[in-house]
């Protein structure tokens, strides 16, 4: 295997790692930016609101895109598969 091959590889999947996760991470940046607002304007200084509503809101993004980030895995996995043969040589 060629160096070049390996940063390729390396790079692909960082690029898919990123863009599977960066709906959930961006929307629990949101909301917790929304609730540090919120808490700020209030002087309400409790951790845990934060912390339920960015859990609940992240499982909530990612129950509603988990079908579109299985089939982006399963792309890279088949691609990755259907690779190898042509990257040994």
């Amino acid at each position: 295997m060629d160096a070049q091959v390996a940063i390729d590889l390396c790079r692909n999947a960082t690029w898919i790692a990123l863009l599977i996760a960066s709906p959930i991470l961006i929307a629990g940046t949101a909301v917790g930016l929304l609730i540090g607002l919120f808490q700020a304007l209030t002087q309400i200084q409790e951790q845990t609101i934060a912390i339920v509503l960015k859990i609940i809101v992240m499982v909530l993004v990612l129950a509603f895109l988990m079908p579109w980030m299985t089939i982006k895995m399963m792309d890279y996995a088949s691609e990755l598969l259907q690779e190898i043969p042509q990257r040994m040589l």
